[in-house]
């Protein structure tokens, strides 16, 4: 009862990857999206962005690498630090898989007009992140 929810599972999937060449790209975030368009209009805010609550949602994504792939490039860790909202994110290689790790934090229930902007370049950061790729090669080994 004093440990914070959570599950483990895991599942496969078939051609996850996508083929570039002899190399393969693989998304570590495998679920969610915590990017919003919401800010994405023309017309300005006029009123306050308001959450239902706080929220501090934390996930793990592990993928083993395919028999013969070796890691090549992982995507640049991630902090976007703000007074009402954070989001880390890193992605590491650990023996023959690629971990993915995320916060997404929500600490205040209302952003002023005057940090609209703000709040959107969040957004948009936590948007690339959901894009970035790994790339694996063939292990030379």
């Amino acid at each position: 009862m004093d440990q914070p929810f959570g599950f483990n599972y895991s599942f496969e999937s078939e051609n996850y990857a996508k083929n570039a060449g002899n190399l393969l790209l693989v998304g570590p975030r495998v679920l969610g999206v915590k990017s919003e368009a919401l800010l994405e209009t023309k017309e300005p805010r006029k009123f306050p962005v308001e959450f239902e609550a706080p929220l501090r949602d934390t996930a793990t994504f592990e993928i083993t690498l395919s028999a013969g792939y070796e890691v090549d490039d992982l995507p640049d860790p991630v902090d976007a630090d703000y007074s009402f909202a954070s989001y880390h994110s890193k992605t590491e290689a650990t023996g023959g898989a690629i971990r993915y790790t995320r916060t997404f934090e929500i600490i205040e229930l209302s952003v002023p007009v005057s940090r609209a902007d703000d709040l959107k370049t969040f957004y948009r950061t936590i948007a690339s992140d959901e894009r970035n790729t790994a790339v694996l090669k063939i292990s030379s080994k």
